[in-house]
């Protein structure tokens, strides 16, 4: 599955790149985002499994309107603490280089991504639409079982990001776990262009 997606982002200040130089963050007005694939990078009777993830259109606009299905299964319930490893690599004159946690962004571990949820959605909040009309959680505990969201329509605001995640091939794995087992591990692989 190939994706490009256009993004529009705005950052002001100073931020330190994936080799710890400091540098200005750049405001980019013209980016774009393609060559987008996933894969579950664990077997397929791993405990928790993306099965499938579509999106469009080709290119997505961000600020914009995003058309994305997905679903997914977990064999057991998945809740708090839920520890979340991201590791970010990005292609650098032909090689992979991983790229540090900084500022939360990077390769980074966060022990509880059922607070990260949280975060995001305070709790006793109603989940942000598509997943309240089809009953889909937003927070921990996720129920063993299927979940399923059918074609939906998302509204993707500006995002800002530090100038060393901007144009580059990029490789991103999640592994989800608990105290003591690994639950389900996924790649994504995308590249970045921006003027």
């Amino acid at each position: 599955m190939k994706v490009q997606t256009g993004f529009i982002w705005g950052s002001a200040g100073t931020g330190l790149n994936p080799i710890g130089a400091v540098q200005p963050l750049r405001v980019h007005s013209d980016a774009a985002v393609s060559n987008f694939d996933w894969k579950n990078c664990w077997k397929p009777d791993a405990p928790a499994l993306l099965k499938s993830l579509t999106v469009s259109p080709d290119p997505i606009a961000i600020p914009g309107e995003l058309t994305a299905a997905a679903s997914g299964s977990t064999s057991v319930e998945l809740d708090a603490p839920l520890s979340l490893n991201v590791t970010l690599k990005k292609e650098v004159a032909g090689i992979w280089v991983k790229v540090p946690c900084l500022d939360d962004l990077g390769s980074c571990h966060y022990p509880d991504a059922c607070d990260l949820l949280d975060q995001l959605i305070p709790p006793g909040q109603d989940c942000p639409e598509p997943l309240h009309t089809y009953g889909l959680p937003c927070h921990c505990p996720f129920k063993a079982g299927l979940y399923s969201l059918p074609q939906s329509d998302f509204y993707l605001p500006n995002v800002d990001l530090p100038y060393w995640l901007t144009n580059g091939k990029y490789r991103v794995q999640g592994v989800l776990g608990v105290p003591g087992q690994e639950l389900g591990c996924l790649e994504v692989a995308l590249s970045v262009h921006s003027d």
